[in-house]
């Protein structure tokens, strides 16, 4: 998927709603206000038998400083140059601006190929603006309704070419390229991994409070300034996702907007972004949760590492800003001491001092990052299980509520991703809290699963019997007045 079209115009002109349009699904953030997109978003567009990239881009202001707008049109004009073409969209209710006429300009200037669009075109409301377009100087412009779809036959017929030159492209420089002979069997070391799961990049989310230095973290790990940063809480509002490759680990990582507790989270758009976080998190395999180093172990921090653990993420803890720590071993050892003592439910998951600005410990947590995938992905095996069950319940036996013993019969390993584990039990209902406990950190210990969520369900014998607890049928009347004559109910 070679071609790759970059949507640009001022803010709330539409440009999220026609990238929603193209992907097919409701990836960008979208509101009445403008400015809600701030970062670049990626997606791959489906508009009938058509397949590219396309990019939604912050709206375009005349600033230029250091400022947020300032950093937000950098960030846009980046896009520009990555993209095969470019479409300007302009609002044809409001009709071309001053602001308009300057980013046509620009666009005139670069070396993308410009394709000028009007939306909010529906009705006869937007027909003064559409045919204000021409005097932009960028050809006839295509008439769009992105929230109605109106017009997506126009805008196919414009790009139709230009992706089919694209691939044509493509298909020429990989005839063009040498054949390369792989061998995978003969040598002294294994051969590459060919099975289709080999190339499918691990899903990491990082999530923390505003200001912790999530997206300068994620920066950091991409080698370049592909998320907006700076001194501002709050900046980034989208769970925005980037595939990259992370020391030799195809990754896809998706920065997430900061996450306050829910009493002070009033604003309609504030929740839309904490709720598109709560979903990458769901999509994560790996969660990588960010303290700030000056203030730790908040209570929305341990929030957010309970729902990770909740929603069955593998989780590592990477405490950011270390660089400005004085006494560090002994910091060190003061949040290991915390940690064991708020979240026990993630003993033993692995802490990790990073500086985000400096790159300091990204490698460690990158090794940790991979060792808590393959804790989260482990596999027990059945005999070992059952030995290890016997020995535990030898040591520690379960209660007898009401005189009656509680019995672990079998254990088996159900699924992973994170471990879960069935018993069979004899009055399993019944069995303490505290046990499932007792069992779940034997289990850490035993079988080296630190720090991921780990699952137990009992399954109760007595339930397997589907006439447990049931009153034996009763007989007819006229079965009992034969059998008290004498006579058989069959006769």
């Amino acid at each position: 998927m070679s071609f790759t079209l970059a949507i640009v115009g001022r803010p709330n002109v539409g440009k999220s709603t026609l990238f929603n349009r193209l992907v097919g699904r409701r990836l960008a953030l979208v509101d009445d206000q403008p400015g809600v997109t701030r970062d670049l978003r990626e997606g791959e567009a489906r508009l009938a038998d058509l397949r590219f990239r396309v990019i939604d881009t912050a709206g375009l202001e005349d600033v230029r400083d250091d400022s947020l707008p300032g950093r937000m049109r950098r960030l846009t004009e980046r896009a520009v140059g990555m993209a095969d073409a470019v479409l300007f969209v302009i609002d044809a209710r409001a009709g071309v601006t001053a602001a308009d006429a300057v980013f046509a300009d620009l666009l005139r200037r670069s070396a993308a190929l410009v394709i000028l669009a009007a939306n909010k075109a529906e009705g006869r409301a937007g027909d003064a603006g559409a045919l204000d377009a021409f005097s932009l100087g960028l050809g006839e412009p295509l008439r769009l309704s992105a929230e109605h779809g109106e017009g997506m036959d126009d805008l196919y017929r414009t790009l139709r070419p230009l992706v089919d030159a694209a691939a044509a492209e493509d298909a020429a420089t990989a005839a063009a390229a040498p054949a390369v002979d792989v061998d995978v069997t003969d040598g002294d070391g294994p051969g590459p991994d060919l099975s289709p799961t080999a190339a499918r990049p691990l899903q990491v989310a990082v999530i923390g409070r505003p200001n912790a230095g999530k997206s300068t973290l994620v920066n950091r790990i991409l080698g370049e300034d592909r998320l907006l940063t700076g001194p501002e809480a709050g900046i980034t509002r989208d769970a925005i996702s980037v595939e990259t490759l992370w020391e030799g680990t195809p990754l896809r990582i998706f920065d997430t907007a900061g996450m306050r507790r829910r009493a002070r989270v009033t604003d309609k758009l504030e929740k839309l972004s904490v709720a598109d976080g709560l979903r990458a998190v769901r999509f994560a395999e790996v969660v990588v949760l960010l303290l700030d180093a000056a203030a730790p172990f908040e209570t929305q921090d341990l929030r957010l590492a309970d729902l990770a653990e909740t929603e069955g993420r593998a989780v590592v803890i990477a405490v950011n800003k270390w660089d400005r720590v004085d006494d560090r071993p002994a910091r060190l050892a003061e949040l290991k001491e915390m940690l064991a003592r708020l979240l026990p439910q993630l003993r033993g998951v692995a802490l990790v001092p990073v500086s985000a600005l400096s790159g300091q410990g990204l490698d460690r947590l990158h090794a940790e990052v991979r060792a808590a995938h393959a804790v989260w992905n482990r596999r027990v095996p059945t005999a070992r299980l059952n030995e290890w069950l016997a020995a535990k319940v030898a040591a520690h036996p379960p209660p007898a509520p009401g005189g009656r013993r509680i019995r672990l019969r079998y254990m088996t390993q159900a699924k992973t991703r994170p471990p879960g584990f069935v018993i069979m039990a004899s009055q399993g209902r019944r069995l303490p809290e505290a046990y499932l406990r007792y069992l779940v950190n034997g289990l850490r210990d035993d079988f080296a699963l630190p720090g991921t969520p780990i699952r137990i369900h009992l399954r109760d014998q007595s339930a397997e019997n589907p006439y447990a607890g049931r009153r034996p049928p009763q007989r007819s009347r006229l079965a009992k007045h034969l059998r008290g004559k004498g006579g058989k109910a069959g006769a």
